[in-house]
């Protein structure tokens, strides 16, 4: 795991509060106060290539409606095929609440 290079307490510190946060508002004043708009439209744009690959779709459609490069899509797909499953469990989670919300 190649986080594991970079651990230490103000990492810990980072994800702790993130997971401190208790509601998506919460979330939206955090990063506006924590990242540049570009930092996070970043990773935003990263968790949707991963949702857009497991759907299966090709790099020129990814490309197209995320504006992604290749280089940041073969490497959410690296991640996808021999990370840390952390994009599935993830994106898994969001579905289950987008599920039992829209019941």
């Amino acid at each position: 795991m190649q986080i594991d290079k970079l651990r230490r307490r103000e990492l810990d510190q980072l994800f702790q509060s993130i997971l401190s946060l208790k509601d998506l508002e919460e979330c939206y004043r955090f990063f506006d106060d924590l990242c540049t708009i570009n930092e996070i439209q970043s990773l935003a744009q990263r968790l949707e290539v991963a949702r857009m690959l497991r759907d299966g779709n090709t790099y020129h459609k990814i490309e197209t409606e995320t504006g992604a490069s290749t280089a940041t899509i073969s490497r959410v797909k690296r991640c996808l095929n021999y990370g840390n499953d952390a994009y599935t469990l993830a994106l898994d989670r969001v579905n289950e609440k987008e599920s039992e919300s829209s019941s």
